[in-house]
């Protein structure tokens, strides 16, 4: 079961408070034209944490269960295709393709993060767009539903290998992976400590929270080759010289960034 927090509050506060509630645990988010809605699991659930985000902000929040399935449906009815930068559709299965770009890409979502609506999913595949992914070895550190994994095999590199921390969201991944004809994608549970300590890779596709981004910059730098690139978000506008600052400190050298809706992709080199 999932907990759904009804948020009452301008749309200008949801990429903030999107920021702060992901920091604590919550994985799904719809925007309405009144409301902020988020989800996180019964177990995860903490009204303490909830309130530490809501009482500065002087906001209020109902609170009900709702079942993954319910879930499901809300979003296959509200879920339309996207089109990022005239170079990649992502649509979900049962659209009729109507394909007006290079790539396309096919989600099921569930539970997990990556459908393209997001900015910092959108930022993240604007930037891919203008890397070479040929016979790179590419890490998708919070893979999430794979899309970034999978668009790095569709633009021809080697070996893609994504990491996830929850089961479900391992078993999406690999579920849209296989939906679109993906051989050269693994997914592997946990955090960036699962991987072999010494592997390395070409690129690495972050697109997590600042407090995962923070926590790992020394192990991402460690896990990248010499020449390689990294890009993150993810990152609110407000973040950009705390991140860029730790990545700095890692041995990481700033490349560009990007913002779209108060949210930011940076690219950094090693």
């Amino acid at each position: 079961m999932y907990r759904l927090i009804t948020i009452a509050t301008p749309s200008e506060s949801y990429d903030t408070l999107i920021a702060f509630l992901t920091d604590i645990g919550y994985e799904g988010f719809e925007e309405t034209p009144d409301a902020l809605l988020a989800y996180i699991t019964e177990e995860h659930f903490s009204e303490e944490e909830l309130q530490q985000v809501l009482s500065p902000l002087g906001l209020n929040a109902t609170q009900s269960s709702i079942a993954l399935k319910n879930w499901n449906e809300e979003w296959e009815r509200n879920f339309q295709p996207v089109v990022v930068d005239g170079f990649c559709t992502v649509r979900a299965d049962f659209h009729e393709p109507n394909l007006t770009t290079p790539l396309e890409i096919i989600i099921t979502p569930k539970m997990s993060f990556g459908t393209g609506h997001h900015a910092t999913t959108q930022l993240m595949i604007e930037a891919m767009r203008n890397m070479d992914m040929k016979q790179q070895k590419v890490l998708d550190f919070g893979t999430g539903t794979g899309i970034l994994g999978i668009l790095a095999s569709k633009m021809g590199a080697a070996e893609i290998v994504g990491v996830e921390t929850e089961e479900w969201s391992c078993e999406n991944a690999e579920d849209n992976a296989a939906r679109n004809g993906i051989t050269n994608f693994s997914v592997l549970q946990g955090s960036i400590e699962v991987l072999d300590n010494h592997s390395r890779y070409d690129i690495l596709l972050a697109n997590i929270n600042r407090h995962i981004l923070l926590q790992y910059m020394t192990a991402m730098y460690d896990h990248l080759q010499k020449g390689g690139r990294m890009l993150l978000s993810g990152i609110l506008i407000e973040d950009q010289d705390i991140i860029t600052q730790s990545a700095t400190d890692a041995g990481f050298h700033f490349e560009d960034a990007q913002s779209k809706d108060n949210w930011m992709m940076i690219c950094f080199s090693k």
